[in-house]
């Protein structure tokens, strides 16, 4: 049967450079992935008018495979002056809506202080009280994850994506103001040397990786 998934993130393109090729293979099993971004991603660096993140955003999902994305729209690097239930509603309404069975969020040690607050957010908003959830994995991201310190992202789980790299490239790249040359991180070369260090961990020719927060098993389910 089809599963229900939603992925959390900060901002656009974050969304993709810790699950993408996840994320790709979950729709390819016909599963129903939702993508939340929380802030719009731009203003900060752009200027009021922006590079148009949102499109990009809609294009990257395309390539992934992803009907249903969400843009709370927030402001860039700016969750620290917030309350923690402003984050917090809208994305317990989305839970509540969707039901979803597997979560992928954001790593709360990332260099990046809204990376952190969406995490909180989201640690609130998935409370095992919602019991459709099955498990809640968060995820490296690319040029924040090994930024921050100290370094605590210690993955437990190892998704192959050998047969979806290349379309979570594709999609990296609809995020023209976001890609940068080689050697860095975000750069679409580097993302693939990524996915392979991350693969040959485990004797996998290309992987993502994540830790698990919590993983629940229900009504006499065993571990698989």
């Amino acid at each position: 049967m089809p599963k229900r998934i939603l992925v959390v993130a900060a901002h656009p393109d974050d969304e993709l450079l810790g699950c993408g090729g996840t994320v790709a293979l979950h729709a390819r099993e016909g599963d129903c992935v939702t993508a939340v971004v929380a802030c719009e991603g731009e203003s900060l660096r752009y200027g009021p008018n922006g590079v148009g993140q949102a499109e990009h955003t809609r294009q990257a999902a395309r390539a992934l495979g992803v009907q249903d994305v969400r843009v709370l729209g927030f402001p860039d690097q700016k969750l620290d002056t917030l309350p923690l239930t402003e984050i917090i509603t809208p994305l317990e309404r989305i839970v509540r809506d969707l039901r979803p069975e597997i979560v992928y969020g954001q790593f709360g040690g990332d260099a990046n202080r809204d990376h952190e607050i969406v995490f909180r957010a989201l640690l609130v908003a998935t409370r095992p009280i919602e019991d459709c959830i099955e498990a809640v994995y968060t995820f490296d991201t690319a040029s924040s994850t090994e930024w921050g310190y100290p370094r605590t992202f210690a993955p437990d789980t190892w998704v192959e994506i050998t047969e979806t790299l290349e379309q979570k490239i594709a999609a990296m790249a609809c995020y023209a103001s976001e890609v940068r040359p080689y050697p860095h991180p975000r750069s679409l070369e580097a993302l693939r040397h990524r996915a392979r260090a991350w693969g040959n961990q485990a004797c996998l020719e290309a992987a993502e990786v994540f830790m698990t927060v919590r993983r629940t098993l229900r009504h006499g389910q065993t571990p698989v």
